[in-house]
């Protein structure tokens, strides 16, 4: 996750800061993690945990076992490869590094944790950093010689080790493929070590990374490490609709923040009753219709005139079911409608300054303008070649002071009777 003074380009490097992926705000690196422990002192006669936790492309860590050198996160080691070596950052040292293995099952003494070979120096930085270079003609490259061979599957992603001798192919697959013949290719075009790796749909999409429908940056390829399993009952429980293009992510699979809420949601249905139950009244049996969770309210309905619902409260349901376990019914829904209820509205204030977002709703006036201005312009250019035509020396006569009669003199009869 890139902080607010750079961006980061396909390989992860931050651009503006041009600090290789060691930003000063250090909130550069995928999957950064904080050391709460680092303002800690030891006891007295205790030694640092020797392992610390070793980042690489794409938010891939390892742990390594730590000889005598004094590091600190940030710092670029090489560590042991398979074979020669390889360049990471150091993302985690210290106990924290005791909680993530207890977390991840593994032991002290396994065999998966290798070990650290040096400091990185600049020949090491400067070999790593052509390597990490040819990335990128190397995928365009892969996938040619994988449209050539009609294999099913897609090349996701390519990593080259640190010293350049080696180079890991990600693909996603539906079937078992047979890429013998792929690696013999890859390995005699680009005269390196080949190791092929499949990887799921969502691992492919916190490798390449996104921006979701939430507008903020995937939660797989910045803080979540582990995938849950997903189910459609996740978005049943939480009242939304079952539509798979709303529900399912840049991987194809229905989306990780499903389970964030889910149980929220199930603790508030526990008090709940069954959405199967049908309420007896004398007007006919009334059945469920849809609810809102935290409003704690319900809707139903008669099933004979399912035209009009009925807004009822928790309280007043109970009371309803109560009274039908005892054997009565009731006379209608209308009795214990909730009469008051009434929509709460939010009231959002502009602590922006921005205008509101129906502004562009709104007619242009403009054309209005000017139209009453081509009006005025034909206007005057009549009224000025009707004075041209006029002869000279009388005046020009609107139509309103000819319509006009002029008012009448009274007559000398008239008034020799008055």
């Amino acid at each position: 996750m890139s902080c607010n003074s750079c961006a980061t380009d396909k390989s992860g490097v931050p651009k503006g800061c041009k600090s290789n992926g060691n930003c000063a705000t250090g909130s550069c690196d995928k999957l950064t993690v904080f050391d709460w422990l680092s303002n800690m002192s030891l006891p007295n006669g205790q030694e640092p945990f020797n392992i610390v936790e070793v980042r690489f492309k794409n938010g891939r860590k390892h742990f390594y076992k730590n000889e005598n050198l004094q590091l600190c996160m940030g710092e670029v080691v090489a560590v042991e490869g398979s074979p020669g070596h390889d360049i990471g950052t150091v993302s985690l040292t210290g106990e924290l590094v005791r909680i993530q293995l207890k977390k991840k099952g593994i032991a002290l003494d396994s065999e998966e944790i290798k070990k650290i070979y040096r400091k990185a120096t600049q020949k090491d930085i400067e070999v790593w950093q052509r390597a990490r270079d040819r990335e990128t003609e190397t995928q365009r490259r892969g996938r040619e010689i994988l449209g050539r061979l009609g294999l099913k599957m897609k090349l996701s992603d390519v990593e080259f080790q640190g010293d350049g001798n080696k180079a890991t192919f990600y693909y996603t697959a539906d079937e078992r493929v047979d890429f013998r013949q792929l690696i013999r290719d890859l390995a005699s075009a680009f005269s390196i070590r080949v190791e092929m790796k499949q990887v799921g749909l969502r691992q492919e999409a916190a490798r390449l990374g996104g921006v979701g429908s939430c507008g903020r940056e995937l939660c797989c390829s910045t803080w979540l490490t582990d995938f849950r399993k997903v189910n459609t009952a996740a978005a049943r429980y939480q009242q939304l609709s079952l539509n798979p293009q709303k529900l399912s992510g840049q991987c194809g699979k229905l989306k990780c923040c499903l389970n964030f809420e889910l149980d929220t949601y199930l603790d508030a249905i526990k008090k709940f009753p069954k959405k199967e139950t049908v309420l007896k009244t004398q007007k006919g049996d009334a059945v469920f219709v849809k609810m809102d969770i935290f409003k704690e309210q319900f809707w139903y309905t008669y099933k004979d005139e399912s035209f009009k619902w009925f807004n009822l409260g928790l309280e007043q349901l109970r009371e309803i079911i109560d009274t039908n376990k005892g054997g009565e019914l009731i006379t209608s829904l209308e009795e214990f409608e909730l009469d008051n209820y009434t929509e709460t509205k939010i009231d959002f204030e502009d602590a922006v300054g921005e205008d509101s977002l129906t502004r562009f709703d709104q007619p242009k006036r403009k054309k209005k303008r000017r139209n009453r201005n081509k009006k005025k312009v034909s206007n005057n250019t009549n009224s000025q070649n009707s004075n041209k035509q006029q002869p000279k020396g009388k005046k020009p006569q609107n139509k309103q002071t000819r319509n006009k009669k002029k008012p009448q003199k009274p007559s000398n009869k008239n008034q020799k009777n008055a």
